[in-house]
Formats: C-alpha cells, structure tokens, sequence
C-alpha cells in the first residue's frame, strides 16, 4: 500500500448537505490520523466548489468532496482541469456515485478509502458542458428536483422524495422529443428520458443491467409507455437495470446523443438543474482519478441505500 504521510488533502465541506455537518469531525480525524495534512474549505453553494478547486488545487494533492451527488458533479469540471485525484465522503441523500464505487456510507470509513490509496479512473458525462457522474434526465426526474425543497430534502431524505415523487406522477404528461443518435434522428412521446454515465440513480435503480461508469460509453433510455401506471409492474426491472426488455421504454448505448424539444425543457443532473434542451450529450473516458476500495475491501462494504 503506498504511503500517504505528508499529502495535503483539499476537504471541500457543504454543511448544508443532508449529513455534512456530522461528517466532519470523524472525516478530519481519520485523514490526519493517516497522515494527511488536511486543509477545509466549506461551501454554501454548488458554484462555490469549482472555483475554489481551481483556486486553491496548487496547494493539495488530493481534493475531497464532502457532500452529495450534485456537489460531487460540480466539483468535476475543476477536478478534470487539475488533474489531482478525488476523494468522496457520500454525505447527500441517495449517494448513487458512492455506492456505484462501493465507497462505504460511513463517513470514518470513506475517509479510510481515502487513507489507503486504492485508486480508479472513471468517466464522466456532459451536457451542454456541464459534468454528471451517474445521470441526466429529461421530464419526470427534472420536475422533482425542481419541485422538491431543499429543507424537505434535507430533513426528510427519501420520503421527502417519495411525497414529491406522488404529487408530479399525478399530473405528468408525455412531451415530443427528438433523439439523435449517430446522425439519425427519431421522434419519440416520453415521460422522461434519462441518459446514464454510471451505474446507480434515483436512489439505487439501475441505469442499465450491463452499465458500468469505466466503459466509456453512455446509456439512454425513454419512457414511452401511454399511462404511467405501467410504472408500479415496473418497479423492479428498473431496480435490476432490465427494463429495457419491456416494449415501452426504448434504451440506446453510444458515445454521443442529441435531445430537441419543441420548447426548452430543464435537465436534471444528478439531483441538480443545470442547463435545459436543446442537449448535446457525450461521454469523457476516464477523465477523473478517484479513491475507491480495491475489490478486497470492496466486499467487506455491502451496499446500502442510505444513511441510517
């Protein structure tokens, strides 16, 4: 195991994430315990986080993010731009990239990946430029992170989804789009498309069963079923990444993907509103170095939803 005696570690820190502030103190503990120099930048905001990276990535050798899915996401651009590894403490919600990178939701345990070195690269998607890890989505899941407020999401967790959730399927319409796949264009009448980089989403479904966030590649998928009760038979093909064997929903894989719509519709990226339609999607091939276990320690950390 190479030694980390010496590094300096960048702990960018959201305290308003759902568990950032108890984060904290164990994280600190365990980094300097294992002999990181450990300097804290807290953040209020998502734009924050960029710029502080590029700020202050000369004086690290590492940059760890302490936060949720979209604080991580943001965190990339600069991340790719410095070259340095990342770190993650899954202090969000779902933690869908923690748990893609069987990172433990502990917080001393994440720290202790960290500690020990093991390293991957992975990929990142884009839309219009801007950076997700595990997913962007069109329809259903962009009216839920644009309905769902921040206090309910950080007291209630998943049920403050679920709520949310309810009240958008009982009203949600389909919408024409046009999906543009390797210079071929079909139009299509969809409740959502969504378009993964990584494995997990939406709290622990599957993007695709065979999606894996190092394969280079992007995976889409549309729902095109008339009446959204569908959904409830469905519930555990997405769980399992198999639901593109049902006729409704219409999956693709490429490199690149083009989405129009008739108006501008917002995208959701890993929980976050960050651009709108027309998108232009594509994949960055291990474009971040990321602390991960190795496959031994990896076993000892079976995957978990959320935060107890």
């Amino acid at each position: 195991m190479p030694s980390q005696t010496g590094k300096r570690v960048l702990l960018l820190h959201n305290a308003r994430a759902r568990q950032g502030e108890s984060a904290l103190e164990p994280v600190c503990g365990r980094l300097e315990a294992g002999g990181l120099t450990v300097t804290v930048e807290p953040f209020e905001n998502l734009p924050e986080i960029a710029s502080d990276i590029t700020r202050l990535h000369r004086t690290a050798d590492a940059v760890v993010v302490c936060g949720g899915d979209g604080s991580i996401s943001s965190a990339a651009p600069a991340i790719i731009d410095s070259g340095l590894p990342l770190g993650i403490i899954p202090a969000g919600t779902a933690n869908d990239l923690a748990r893609t990178l069987s990172i433990p939701l502990d917080f001393a345990a994440a720290a202790d990946v960290i500690v020990a070195g093991h390293k991957r690269q992975i990929d990142v998607g884009t839309v219009n430029g801007h950076a997700f890890f595990n997913v962007a989505s069109i329809g259903l899941s962009s009216e839920l992170a644009q309905r769902l407020d921040p206090g309910i999401k950080k007291r209630f967790g998943r049920l403050g989804y679920a709520v949310a959730a309810l009240r958008i399927l009982a009203g949600a319409r389909r919408f024409r789009a046009r999906i543009v796949e390797k210079g071929s264009g079909t139009i299509v009448k969809t409740y959502q498309i969504a378009i993964g980089n990584g494995r997990l989403y939406g709290g622990g479904n599957v993007v695709e069963k065979t999606a894996a966030i190092d394969d280079g590649t992007l995976d889409l998928y549309s729902l095109e079923m008339r009446n959204l009760w569908k959904l409830a038979v469905m519930v555990r093909a997405f769980r399992t990444g198999t639901h593109g064997a049902w006729k409704e929903v219409r999956t693709a894989r490429c490199v690149e993907f083009d989405i129009e719509t008739r108006l501008p519709m917002p995208i959701n990226t890993d929980g976050e509103i960050v651009t709108a339609t027309p998108a232009h999607f594509r994949v960055l091939p291990a474009a971040v170095t990321v602390f991960t276990p190795s496959d031994a320690e990896a076993a000892k950390y079976p995957v978990r939803l959320y935060h107890s």
